[in-house]
């Protein structure tokens, strides 16, 4: 009763994040200053039925193929897509049972520190693979359940934030895509791409264009897990392991505490629980929580990115990424530098590191030489750097009297305003807020070291 303008949404299990992008676009536009995504569902008791018999189905060309693949059993038709989905990838990759197991496994232990999920029993990868079958190879435990909830999100402008007090809180949507249905979706036979596998692809991969990210800057993930199985295909769809290597993924624990990722800290659907219309916007609250260092024991230590996934059949994907509005406000939540210092480009170091790690050989081939970055933090004292790429493998060494061909000095501030892009290098030069000694020629091949501009971890 105020007259605001409510639009509605319905885009399947995706209608809440569907939602989230529509928010976006508006305070984007400049039709709204703050606006509140909210989604909520009430569901019948018992597995996803179709409603209406009167008309054409959304999901008829989906189910032929599944008959034309799999054929059709006597059970819900929803886990019988991505059990196939499940079988396809065991057939084309050598995955198992047990990885989709271990992954129902994991994400049941992250929800046990979960005060908002439906389920907080840990169970074991026994109780997993024994519990009752629902569609092979999934169990009852390897499912999301039937659940009733409710999520929001408020989005609003930098201006509204500023003037409201709120920058101290404020999470920014670095980049947030849809993408649907494709012809590969039925016209391949893939019970893979029919659930999602190929349009996934194709928004993460614009959504990551468009942040100037890659898989490898992100550190937590709320994934679309209404089944085990479609967490483990949609690891690869999202670039966080390679083609085929789920598996892999799965054994070496590159997807929980300790790894690569942290997938689903929340618990995921399958324990968080699937309440269709409000899923997108939990993922949402989930992730701020993650980045703002308020989620308590499920924590992710040193979160600085977050990655969205929500999938409804039918079909439609969003796939988003977030990271801290204001990175100055970290330390006041819960995300300090590593390493006890006042630096703010530590992480932008790692970073470096990181990509020496990967591309070394290359860089090396490029460069001939090293840098050697000294920067003066807020206390006054100067902190070194040698990024050595003479030969290969190449390295990133922290500590004091390092010598290295070209001399960069600058201010940690100034430092982080260059590789934030917030000031040009010629223009920080020029003002004498980048000194440059040694092998000056060498200066020039700087991009090849530095990240680019707007990577989360900067």
């Amino acid at each position: 009763m105020t007259g605001i303008p409510i639009y509605n949404v319905n885009n399947a299990c995706s209608t809440g994040s569907s939602a989230l992008l529509l928010a976006k676009q508006l305070v984007e536009g400049g039709s709204a200053d703050c606006v509140m995504a909210l989604g909520f569902e009430k569901m019948e008791r018992g597995s996803l039925m179709p409603k209406y018999t009167d008309r054409t189905s959304p999901m008829d060309r989906h189910v032929d193929v599944l008959a034309n693949t799999h054929g059709i059993a006597a059970a819900p038709i929803t886990p019988q897509m991505f059990a196939s989905a499940g079988k396809e990838h065991m057939q084309k990759y050598g995955t198992t049972a047990e990885h989709m197991a271990k992954i129902a496994w994991k994400n049941h232990k992250h929800s046990v520190n979960n005060p908002n999920s439906q389920f907080r029993k840990e169970y074991s990868l026994d109780e997993i693979r024994s519990s009752r079958m629902v569609h092979e190879p999934l169990t009852m435990l390897q499912c999301c359940p039937t659940s009733d909830g409710s999520a929001c999100a408020i989005l609003c402008s930098e201006e509204f934030a500023k003037k409201h007090g709120l920058t101290d809180k404020a999470v920014e949507i670095l980049a947030i895509e849809m993408a649907t249905d494709l012809p590969s979706t039925f016209s391949e036979r893939s019970c893979m791409k029919m659930v999602g596998y190929d349009m996934t692809r194709m928004a993460s991969d614009k959504a990551y264009k468009k942040a100037g990210l890659c898989p490898r800057d992100v550190q937590v993930v709320e994934l679309h897990d209404c089944f085990s199985a479609n967490e483990l295909i949609s690891y690869e769809a999202l670039g966080l392991c390679q083609e085929g290597r789920a598996g892999e993924m799965v054994d070496h624990g590159n997807n929980t505490y300790g790894g690569k990722y942290v997938v689903n800290p929340s618990g995921g659907l399958i324990s968080k629980g699937h309440p269709l219309g409000a899923t997108g916007l939990a993922q949402c609250a989930e992730l701020c929580w993650q980045l703002r260092g308020e989620a308590g024991k499920r924590q992710v230590p040193g979160a600085k990115v977050g990655l969205q996934h929500n999938i409804g059949l039918g079909g439609a994907v969003v796939v988003a990424l977030y990271r801290l509005g204001y990175p100055s406000t970290r330390s006041a939540v819960g995300m300090a530098p590593a390493g006890g210092s006042s630096l703010q480009c530590d992480p932008v170091f790692d970073l470096i590191a990181e990509k020496v790690k990967e591309e070394g050989a290359s860089m090396v081939k490029k460069i001939k030489g090293s840098f050697l970055f000294k920067i003066k933090g807020s206390d006054g004292k100067v902190y070194e750097w040698l990024v050595d790429l003479k030969s290969p493998p190449g390295s990133v060494t922290k500590g004091t009297g390092l010598k290295g061909n070209c001399t960069i000095a600058m201010t940690d501030s100034n430092f982080m305003d260059l590789v934030t892009g917030k000031i040009g290098a010629q223009k920080a030069f020029f003002e004498g807020k980048l000194k440059i000694s040694g092998n000056t020629a060498l200066a020039l091949k700087l991009q090849t070291v530095m990240p680019k501009p707007g990577q989360a971890k900067l």
